[in-house]
């Protein structure tokens, strides 16, 4: 479904939104997603495997510093599960260079990560919107901790300081209803987080968008395929947390898998035919 044919005229600047259009896609579409996600991978799989590489020793390095501290672990898997779409910024962009059969090497990644040092935020090409998309969702990430910390302090029978203490006191405990409580909380909040940015950060680095643009088109996504989207969420959620509970080395292949799979999903779901093209600033010489 995806399609990239040039805009005939550039959207209009009037001051009104020009949000891209969705396509219609198959309720199964997710899983496709990956096994697309997995076949980038043998593309480039030294490249793409060290982003998991990177994820997995940070996590077993947080780990390691805060084993007995239950809300820096806490603030850890939640930084990552909010933040994730932000650190595969360069898969994305390996992915489309694999799509129009461009060179994918380290010079591609060195390009993505520093395109955002464009401050011109005036200028339709600027990366800036994708700086100010992740401290957006670090924001989220830090209100879910601070949020959560405080239900679970009012409310749990006793101080919880390690996980221990957060599996006894709040999973385990057959006298409250705590943990469930928690559960739903975190649902409610990481809903919205997802539908901002299902499709948002691949689209801010594909095309002329600014941040609200992107997020708006996300919630659309969202509102017009709300079945596939959720299982989408849930194979997100379920296959993060199986890289997490296996002491992170399952990020190994998860993160670049998934990290993949979210650019065959934007490119899938989102009309950008109208859309120019995200190009980067020439430098004045």
């Amino acid at each position: 479904m995806s399609q990239d044919s040039p805009p005939s005229e550039p959207p209009a600047t009037s001051g009104r939104l020009n949000l891209p259009g969705v396509l219609p896609i198959d309720g199964k579409q997710p899983l496709y997603w990956l096994y697309l996600g997995l076949k980038d991978i043998g593309h480039s799989p030294w490249l793409s495997l060290a982003h998991g590489w990177v994820m997995a020793i940070g996590g077993g390095l947080i780990t390691w510093l805060a084993h007995d501290r239950f809300w820096l672990l806490a603030s850890a898997v939640s930084g990552f599960l909010v933040v994730a779409p932000v650190l595969a910024t360069s898969l994305y962009a390996m992915s489309r260079a694999i799509e129009r059969n461009e060179i994918v090497n380290l010079r591609l990644l060195f390009k993505t990560w520093t395109q955002w040092q464009t401050l011109q935020n005036n200028a339709p090409v600027s990366y800036w919107c994708l700086v100010r998309f992740g401290l957006l969702l670090a924001l989220a990430g830090t209100g879910w901790v601070l949020t959560s910390s405080a239900l679970i302090t009012l409310l749990a029978p006793m101080p919880i300081q390690t996980p221990m203490d957060f599996i006894h006191l709040v999973v385990l405990n057959p006298d409250s209803y705590l943990f469930e409580l928690w559960l739903m909380l975190g649902g409610l909040m990481a809903a919205p987080v997802f539908a901002s940015s299902v499709v948002a950060m691949p689209l801010l680095l594909d095309r002329q968008l600014n941040t609200l643009e992107a997020v708006l088109t996300s919630w659309k996504v969202v509102l017009a395929h709300p079945m596939p989207m959720v299982l989408w969420a849930f194979l997100i959620m379920g296959l993060s947390m199986m890289g997490i509970l296996s002491l992170f080395i399952g990020l190994i292949v998860i993160v670049p898998m998934l990290g993949h799979a979210s650019w065959h999903a934007y490119r899938d779901l989102v009309d950008t035919r109208d859309v120019p093209e995200r190009v980067p600033r020439q430098e004045s010489v």
